[in-house]
């Protein structure tokens, strides 16, 4: 990032812009206001980043590879790179905030582990650093998703985790997220909740895109030795919370020729009410602790999502987002559960890679963003193992 303050960080107050801040429930302020005092000295210290940095590269495999997808590249007339987060340890990039978080849990003498979950590899990527640590994990997950994502539901079983899932409303990540919040209401002192993206009160946001900063920071330099150039022309990624996003994005916010494309579930259609493009749907509220933008009736009520994908099926997006759409600094654009499908074959058939149907969704922006000649990079976030029911049940392939 540069020297000067920039116009893409958290404030002092919690805030990008308009949007974040802390709207919280008076008896979760202790836990939150713990971690507000205390994550900037515990991550930016020398112990810290010795042990993040050591776990990333032997546990997690870390850096990930930036693959030239030559026959995708001559497809649409474009260098094309993609950031191979689905080569990480348990499968997307979710892994590496959780190593950030369970680190920073350990140092404020936390004994317990929360989480929420949608796609499930997030919860995967929590019970995996709590076996590591030998600590007590409970992961939400909606009761939809457990059963669209039944894997990944074991593999956190396996681990050690109990899967509780959520009942209410549409059963899916923002039920999840309600639930794991009322349980750390319950449990203040001894358990730290794991956010899997960068939505929640402050600090959550900020801190779960410093410990994804870690993608765009291997760009830069893996581009510089692929193509003697640091910044690509364009970045793609999908957004639900957004946490695979604002990694790739981090060092580049400031960089204005690099530009930002984020890709939302536009689900049956945007305007089908069976989606969940917020930026095209949505207006300011509060959902899950901070001011951004989600989909709501008149009165505040959340409208429900839909997308083919577990991942992305969220009514809102991340402060972090919020800003960066209400600013124009990321452009933002829906894919539907039809074109995400067909680019996740697609991309499976030139290059030997089945993505996570997520990530199926950024590739398919290739389809209608301006890339001719350009260098680009997309931020492959998941791999497809987690999806082959789903690409089972679509069948066009």
């Amino acid at each position: 990032m540069s020297k000067h303050p920039s116009p893409f960080a958290v404030d002092e107050r919690g805030y990008f812009g308009k949007f974040g801040g802390a709207y919280i429930p008076e008896m979760l302020y202790p836990n939150v206001e713990e971690l507000r005092e205390n994550y900037e000295s515990i991550i930016s210290s020398e112990a810290f980043q010795t042990q993040f940095t050591q776990l990333l590269k032997d546990y997690v495999g870390r850096p990930t590879p930036l693959y030239l997808a030559s026959r995708l590249s001559e497809k649409y007339g474009a260098t094309i790179y993609l950031k191979r987060e689905d080569l990480c340890h348990t499968g997307a990039h979710k892994v590496n905030n959780t190593i950030g978080q369970i680190l920073l849990a350990k140092a404020l003498g936390k004994k317990r582990i929360i989480a929420e979950t949608g796609a499930g590899q997030h919860g995967v990527a929590t019970a995996t650093v709590c076996a590591l640590m030998g600590m007590e994990c409970t992961v939400y997950m909606g009761k939809l998703d457990t059963e669209r994502q039944r894997p990944n539901v074991e593999r956190m079983k396996i681990l050690g985790a109990e899967v509780r899932p959520a009942l209410s409303g549409s059963q899916t990540l923002k039920d999840a997220t309600n639930e794991a919040l009322r349980h750390w209401i319950s449990h203040p002192v001894d358990t730290h909740y794991i956010i899997g993206s960068v939505v929640g009160p402050h600090p959550y946001p900020d801190m779960v895109a410093r410990f994804q900063s870690v993608i765009s920071d291997e760009i830069r330099w893996q581009l510089r030795e692929k193509e003697n150039r640091e910044n690509p022309d364009m970045v793609i990624a999908c957004v639900g919370g957004g946490s695979n996003a604002a990694g790739a994005y981090y060092h580049f916010l400031d960089e204005p020729s690099v530009e930002l494309v984020a890709v939302e579930a536009a689900g049956l259609g945007i305007h089908s009410g069976k989606s969940a493009a917020t930026t095209a749907l949505g207006t300011e509220g509060i959902l899950h602790g901070s001011r951004t933008l989600l989909m709501q009736t008149k009165d505040g009520q959340v409208i429900e999502p839909h997308s083919i994908s577990a991942g992305l099926d969220y009514p809102g997006i991340g402060p972090f987002h919020a800003h960066l759409f209400d600013t124009g600094r990321a452009s933002f654009t829906g894919v539907t559960d039809e074109e995400a499908m067909q680019a996740g074959v697609l991309v499976s058939r030139l290059e030997g890679i089945i993505p996570a149907i997520e990530s199926a969704h950024a590739l398919a922006a290739l389809e209608s963003a301006d890339i001719k000649g350009k260098t680009v990079v997309v931020n492959l976030s998941g791999r497809g193992d987690k999806d082959l029911e789903t690409y089972i049940r679509w069948g066009k392939y």
